[in-house]
């Protein structure tokens, strides 16, 4: 293009150099291993109708003002959604986001401090990196679910003049492990520390209900926040912040991914709402993927390629296939046989941690599992 500049060129043709150019694709007819749509909600014309059926018997406009919800854009359906997702979540408030994204940078950019320190787990999403780089407290990042390295930060600079906040993920989106939870939370008590849990990789997965990995563990009184994001186990737009009622009034006043933008339309709203209310019914699509998770890992066992694998008990399953152009090639040759696993390229993860990233669903059948495995273990060795 003419007059672009000479240095963003440069950096494209590097990546595309490293086979790690990134591209938009449409969406295929191959049995999905990559999408994170965990119970299938994203295609349920269940609730697509409930949903169509609330906006008409509540006589919600789906066409009506929009804008800040500060402004104009505060629908009523946004206080029954965020009553119903407190009282879900067992949490004081809830507060919703346009997205994840806008919930984690929202958060973190506005409730630390410039005297106050966030630590933080290396392999956090860059939307918790990216609020944290945008506020005003000092950040440091400590090792991968160690725990010895966090204390040794918090010991080095608490203070009695800072606040110390701990962001970590109940469910890690590219290795799909998870932290001690509890041994954060002692951690979090002993030193006064602010303890703050993304569970978008957990939402519907982890729970009887879906609620996910804190609340299984019954840590809900002990966190000070958590961002459950809905374009995942939800599949459908937005995310929430939980807390107390002073946290959700403080992101209202100095969140400004939160006060600077559209509000959702009632119709993503009402979405979101009426997943909710299916979560909390639909045991059988929990049940499905729990159980397909199990066979997955028992197919790994039986094929001799568990050494490939991240261990994981959740829905992300990666197997580390070091190099762009090697991982490429087994995920095109597994798409030729009619499955869609994606790889996870350099700088996405580290070099040499380049991978294949197996998203489970309620609604993979045993067979996919088992055929998608052999494939791998056949074009691996």
């Amino acid at each position: 293009m003419k007059n672009f500049p000479k240095s963003l060129s440069q950096k494209l043709q590097q990546r595309e150099h490293n086979s790690a150019l990134r591209k938009l694709s449409l969406s295929n007819d191959l049995i999905d291993f990559s999408s994170n749509d965990y119970l299938g909600f994203a295609n349920s014309e269940v609730i697509f109708q409930e949903t169509h059926r609330y906006l008409i018997d509540n006589t919600i406009i789906q066409n009506g003002a929009t804008g800040s919800r500060l402004l104009s854009g505060n629908h009523s359906v946004y206080q029954e959604a965020e009553r119903y997702i407190a009282g879900f979540h067992q949490s004081e408030s809830a507060l919703i986001f346009n997205s994840g994204y806008d919930a984690n940078v929202g958060f973190f950019s506005s409730v630390s401090e410039r005297n106050d320190v966030i630590l933080y787990d290396a392999l956090c999403h860059a939307s918790i990196r990216d609020g944290i780089q945008m506020s005003n407290a000092k950040a440091y990042r400590f090792q991968h679910n160690d725990y010895e390295d966090l204390e040794k930060y918090i010991q080095k600079f608490i203070t009695k003049n800072s606040e110390v906040y701990i962001a970590t993920e109940s469910v890690f989106s590219m290795d799909g492990d998870s932290p001690d939870l509890e041994k954060l939370v002692q951690l979090s008590e002993k030193y006064s520390c602010h303890l703050v849990v993304d569970e978008a990789h957990a939402l519907g997965v982890f729970g009887e209900k879906g609620e996910g990995v804190i609340q299984s563990l019954g840590l809900q009184d002990k966190i000070f926040a958590r961002i459950m994001t809905f374009g995942k186990g939800l599949g459908c737009h937005g995310a929430a912040v939980l807390g107390s009622e002073d946290l959700k009034n403080y992101l209202v006043n100095f969140a400004r991914s939160f006060i600077y933008t559209t509000g959702l339309s009632p119709h993503s709203v009402a979405t979101i709402l009426i997943a909710y209310q299916h979560l909390e019914k639909e045991k059988n699509a929990i049940a499905a993927l729990k159980k397909n998770i199990v066979h997955f890992n028992q197919e790994k066992n039986l094929l001799g390629i568990k050494p490939l694998f991240i261990r994981s008990k959740s829905a992300i399953q990666s197997a580390i296939i070091p190099g762009n152009e090697k991982v490429r090639s087994i995920a095109k040759q597994l798409q030729e046989k009619g499955f869609d696993v994606k790889p996870i390229l350099s700088p996405t993860v580290l070099e040499g941690q380049e991978r294949l990233r197996f998203c489970l669903h309620s609604y993979n059948s045993e067979k996919e599992i088992s055929e998608v495995l052999q494939l791998l273990s056949t074009f691996v060795f």
